[in-house]
């Protein structure tokens, strides 16, 4: 097996080159409703747990699929569970809380839902009259504050975080939920995204929409350091001195795209519109159509990507506008310059109408042909590199390759003026294949964001919910794996070792759970360099699966 990357040649689609599912069990268990355990419980430990580990994993995700006799539509609608473990001098404990925003506490108040989520549209108060019932139609729904998908950091505190313009700020060592936090009262956007990025001066960036009657425009966000922090109260959520340092137009203004996170590079930032369409009209109209979100939502390859260039620091975009072929994209790995190139590692696929699929009905699917069907219908992301030229201009020649390293198998070609067409390297060998592609990749952030970097740690997709835990070196593809049947980890996040000399001294941290047995969840720590499994932590409860989480250091 060669471990040489090669340029974008295959015809295959990439749930084509993966393996067909068969046999696939049901997975309904990790998609039920669970309680909270708001008091810290003891875990049982299996093997070791390093003692300089010392802090807590925070991971958050959907707990609650239900209120009264109404149900959730998708996995993404359901109530964020905020998770701890506390991990010290080897010991660990665990806790959990329902984040307590607005849609939980109205919800729990009315016994049903009352806050339409992502893809559940809440139905109209059947107190009401028929007219009352009718007229509540045309009202636009208020955006959800049920952050459930990640764990931010901004000047210093933390946040949980969705894909809307409302955060709220938590307490990393209780769980307790603290104020709602709206975006669009400190800058002109109306949501961010869930996936920041940080600098090493302490800086946070993150993108958000807004629209009006001058168009509608993807925006950069920086949030200072929390040396900057002013004088709010303390305690309580700052965001002051937010700014939009870029505001980028979209191509299609009536159909711009969905992105669930961005590219960031020690010098620049790249967003990435890509053919995933917002129907704006649709988007108004959806609470009077009786459609939820996921709707409005449209994979369309008829249009390129565009990779938007933008110097962090200046908040200039380049005037040049670079292109690829149609593709879906959530997570980047990693981003860096070398001589005069931008280097973009993401996971990418060939079929974006893969959000709209998760929901409840068709992850309960039962086990074998049922869930077989589903499994095989999903797009399988898989490691991809972009590599962008820096500097294009009039003297820049036409139809040659621009990405001259050798160790690079991607190419830019200038096919414009100021239009410039790349085509991917795959990052990785056959081997992948046959782990279902890969998701929910992760770095030693700390250390090699945005820099040159050779390993990243992912989850596997071999089912619906990833199955596996993957390393890959991106200067080899060589593949290290922890695979076993029945068990379903989450999303690996990297934990540096105190005295690391080496980019992959650490420990890799996940929460393996399962539906083959009731409160049989574990914590799971590998070795990172290894990949082997230095412990477990064993913990008593049942826990559904979840989407992303740090690791907050202590000490």
């Amino acid at each position: 097996m060669s471990n040489t990357a090669e340029p974008q040649t295959n015809s295959m689609s990439s749930r084509q080159r993966c393996p067909q599912g068969k046999g696939l069990e049901n997975i309904e268990a990790l998609v039920r409703s669970v309680e909270e355990t708001p008091d810290r419980v003891p875990t049982t430990i299996q093997g070791t747990i390093p003692t300089w580990i010392n802090g807590s994993f925070l991971r958050n995700g959907p707990g609650k699929f239900e209120f009264g006799k109404d149900s959730y539509t998708h996995w993404f609608d359901g109530m964020a569970l905020m998770h701890r473990f506390h991990i010290c001098e080897g010991n660990v404990t665990y806790s959990s809380r329902f984040l307590r925003s607005d849609s939980y506490v109205c919800n729990s108040e009315k016994n049903r839902i009352v806050v339409s989520e992502f893809g559940t549209v809440a139905m109209p108060d059947p107190c009401k009259n028929i007219f009352a019932r009718f007229f509540s139609r045309f009202q636009i729904p208020k955006a959800t504050d049920n952050a459930s998908v990640n764990f931010v950091k901004y000047k210093g505190d933390y946040y949980v975080s969705t894909e809307t313009n409302y955060m709220r700020r938590v307490d990393p060592h209780s769980l307790e939920t603290k104020e709602k936090v709206d975006w669009s009262k400190y800058i002109a956007v109306n949501s961010a995204t869930a996936h920041p990025h940080y600098d090493r001066e302490g800086a946070t960036y993150n993108m958000g929409n807004s629209y009006g009657k001058s168009g509608f425009f993807y925006n950069i966000i920086r949030v200072p350091p929390p040396e900057e922090k002013a004088a709010a109260a303390e305690g309580s959520a700052d965001l002051t001195g937010a700014s939009v340092i870029c505001s980028i137009r979209a191509s299609e203004p009536r159909k711009p795209s969905y992105y669930h996170s961005f590219v960031m590079s020690e010098n620049y930032i790249v967003f990435v519109e890509q053919p995933i369409k917002l129907d704006l009209l649709k988007f108004m109209l959806y609470k009077i159509q009786g459609k939820s979100f996921h709707k409005v939502m449209t994979w369309e390859p008829q249009y390129d990507t565009i990779f938007h260039l933008v110097n962090r620091h200046t908040g200039q975009e380049s005037e040049v506008q670079y292109r690829a072929a149609p593709m879906f994209t959530l997570h980047q790995i990693n981003a860096f310059e070398d001589n005069g190139l931008l280097v973009m590692d993401m996971c990418c696929g060939d079929d974006g109408e893969v959000i709209g699929d998760f929901t409840l009905e068709n992850l309960r699917r039962g086990s074998g042909e049922e869930m077989d069907k589903f499994y095989n219908s999903l797009c399988r992301n898989l490691p991809r590199r972009y590599v962008l030229p820096l500097s294009v201009d009039g003297k820049t020649p036409m139809d040659q390759n621009l990405v001259t390293l050798s160790n690079y198998k991607a190419t830019a070609k200038k096919t414009k003026p100021q239009e410039v067409y790349m085509t991917h390297e795959e990052l990785y060998d056959d081997k992948l294949l046959q782990y279902g592609g890969l998701e929910f990749p992760q770095i030693n952030y700390d250390q090699h964001n945005g820099r040159a970097y050779r390993y990243f740690y992912s989850c596997g997709f071999g089912h619906v919910f990833s199955d596996s835990l993957l390393k890959m070196d991106v200067h080899t593809k060589e593949l290290k794996v922890w695979r076993y049947p029945g068990l379903y980890p989450s999303e690996p996040v990297f934990v540096a070792s105190p005295k690391a000399t080496e980019e992959d001294d650490g420990v890799i941290l996940s929460v393996i759970i399962t539906p083959r047995e009731e409160k049989s969840t574990f914590l799971l720590v590998l070795d990172a360099k290894t990949f082997t499994e230095l412990g477990r932590a064993e913990v008593p409860v049942n826990i559904p699966y979840g989407t992303h989480g740090v690791f907050n250091r202590m000490g």
